[in-house]
């Protein structure tokens, strides 16, 4: 029977649920980074190493596996990458050291990579080509609810139990994700066509492709000076109890879902002009940020402003490089995808580690500044690539 027959519905449905799981682990450190902070009795900085070490796995961890897996059957492979991802968060929650909680998180982030590489495609196969960037939007809200719900309800588990708690939490997601696998994935999903190694070469010269590689990673990665270290934030800056932060994640996560959602609708037919739109607007609301630091309410509206906006590219850049792969390099669409989730990752640690060394710096009020500043430059780079497109065009 061909996936093409099968409810599309139904496959989505199945990706944003282990989507879910995989988005609850990516941030669920954020919530509980004081906790493990004074655990481990390490620096805040340190800290966020369960942040930047996380997106380094998956960085490059995605486009390794998937070379490596490329011909797997997509539901077995979906199968033993929800395996690999209960391992790791079993490995974080009984770590007895912060080394072994970063193996564990490594783990995971690999197992992040490939999915969300996959995943991807997977997303965009299903459907007509007019509602690629939706369906893969559908995809990406596993991520975004998991940052509703999946990631105040583990920061309230750290809270209220302990962090090893949070952890077994996600154990327990995974295992409901590799449930729904195995019982809505359908057995014949298509194959990518075959790729090696030559491929990612064949991707980074191409002038446009690494041109949407570099705006990903600047442009979603901005957040990350300021959200690595958000709860922090809200409760030193901005006078936020504890339990009031968790109803605030809850919050933040969905103004995040409806910035997916509004993302992937915008992006349909011009992903290119709609991105400019959006790191232009959360741009915007890091300045707001920045300006409300130190204010109780005003901070608090600024920072679910810059949820918004947080996720509202995602759809139109995994959509743009899915759609520039196949005019320039149609065998190699599987590789720029999964690139692509690195370039994510690249911009969450270049993005994370640059809070750190603010941080470090006692320059915690300032992290939005460096957000603005990659900003700026993914913005230049989307008029540049927006240059070219057009002269190819001609």
């Amino acid at each position: 029977m061909n996936s093409k027959k099968i409810s599309p519905n139904l496959i989505l449905m199945s990706l944003a649920i282990s989507a879910f799981a995989i988005g609850s682990t990516e941030f669920i450190s954020v919530g509980i980074m004081p906790i493990l902070t004074e655990t481990f009795n390490i620096s805040l900085a340190k800290g966020g190493l369960t942040v930047s070490i996380y997106a380094a796995g998956i960085m490059f961890g995605a486009p390794i596996l998937t070379l490596v897996t490329n011909r797997w059957n997509r539901k077995k492979l979906l199968i033993g990458i929800m395996v690999s991802f209960v391992i790791g968060n079993l490995i974080a929650a009984l770590a007895p050291t912060f080394l072994i909680l970063l193996l564990g998180r490594i783990i995971t982030a690999l197992s992040h990579g490939i999915f969300m590489a996959i995943a991807s495609l997977i997303a965009a196969d299903v459907v007509t080509p007019d509602k690629r960037a939706s369906a893969i939007a559908v995809m990406f809200t596993g991520l975004t609810v998991a940052t509703v719900t999946g990631v105040p309800l583990g920061t309230f588990i750290g809270q209220n139990i302990n962090w090893r708690a949070s952890f077994f939490f996600l154990v327990i997601l995974g295992l409901i994700g590799l449930i729904t696998n195995i019982i809505l994935v359908p057995n014949n999903l298509p194959l990518p066509r075959k790729t090696n190694v030559k491929g990612i070469w064949k991707i980074i010269k191409q002038p446009e492709l690494l041109l949407i590689l570099l705006i990903t990673a600047l442009g979603y990665g901005a957040t990350f000076p300021v959200y690595t270290y958000l709860t922090t934030i809200l409760n030193k800056n901005m006078g936020w109890s504890e339990s009031a932060i968790v109803i605030i994640l809850i919050f933040y996560g969905l103004f995040v879902a409806i910035g997916n959602t509004l993302g992937g609708r915008f992006a349909n037919k011009e992903p290119l002009s709609a991105l400019l739109k959006m790191l232009l607007g959360l741009g915007i609301a890091l300045i707001l940020v920045r300006l409300t630091m130190n204010m109780h309410f005003l901070g608090l509206i600024a920072t679910l402003i810059m949820g918004l906006f947080a996720f509202m590219n995602v759809p139109g850049l995994q959509l743009y490089i899915v759609q520039l792969a196949e005019k320039f390099t149609p065998n190699e669409i599987s590789l720029a995808s999964a690139l692509n989730i690195s370039a994510f990752n690249v911009g969450i640690a270049v993005g994370s580690s640059l809070g750190g060394n603010a941080v470090s710096a006692n320059q915690l009020v300032n992290t939005p500044w460096l957000g603005v500043g990659m900003l700026i430059i993914g913005i230049i780079l989307i008029i540049v690539l927006q240059k070219r497109i057009k002269a190819n065009n001609q």
